[in-house]
């Protein structure tokens, strides 16, 4: 059995859960999500949580259990914590700098690179160098901090571009004389 599956999800005080044939609605202090989920997998909502049964063990049945459960606590999350992810951003005259609700990069092309912020989505600029893309849903957030990773990926011999916090970027020897 699906030991992901089988773990029952707490539904913290605040939050509503809608159970609908074919999607899960959430909603919460940060938010209201919405995912629609197979129509084979049974949730049921009892004594403060919510639980996701399979109809048989085939190999679908089995992927989808823990990919529902998974969706599922991924909004409760969202709509009583938020997720967010850190980018930094290195090389000389890079920065991002906030304009209304979009963020503005300069990312040492001819032109600003400017990144709109979609519904439910919002950007802080601790510093210069430091992007915090903030959310209710875990998708859409790591989605934006992908795209913008993609204007400007650090490259090996310098290490210059936009990265996740933490991340580690294997450097190459450039030419040798």
């Amino acid at each position: 059995m699906s030991r992901i599956g089988k773990k029952p999800i707490p539904v913290p005080d605040g939050v509503t859960i809608e159970i609908r044939p074919g999607s899960v609605a959430v909603r919460g202090p940060k938010g209201d999500l919405e995912e629609r989920v197979s129509p084979a997998m049974t949730l049921t909502q009892e004594d403060g949580q919510v639980v996701v049964a399979r109809p048989t063990d085939r190999g679908d049945h089995r992927a989808l259990h823990g990919l529902t459960r998974t969706l599922v606590a991924n909004m409760v999350t969202g709509v009583t914590q938020g997720f967010q992810k850190r980018l930094e951003i290195q090389g000389v005259g890079y920065r991002a700098a906030l304009k209304g609700r979009d963020l503005e990069l300069a990312l040492g092309y001819s032109h600003p690179v400017s990144v709109k912020a979609p519904e439910g989505i919002e950007f802080e600029v601790p510093q210069p160098t430091r992007v915090i893309v903030k959310g209710n849903s875990k998708q859409q957030v790591g989605e934006l901090a992908a795209n913008i990773r993609k204007k400007r990926p650090p490259e090996p011999y310098k290490g210059k571009g936009i990265r996740y916090e933490g991340e580690y970027v294997a450097r190459k020897v450039g030419k040798r004389a």
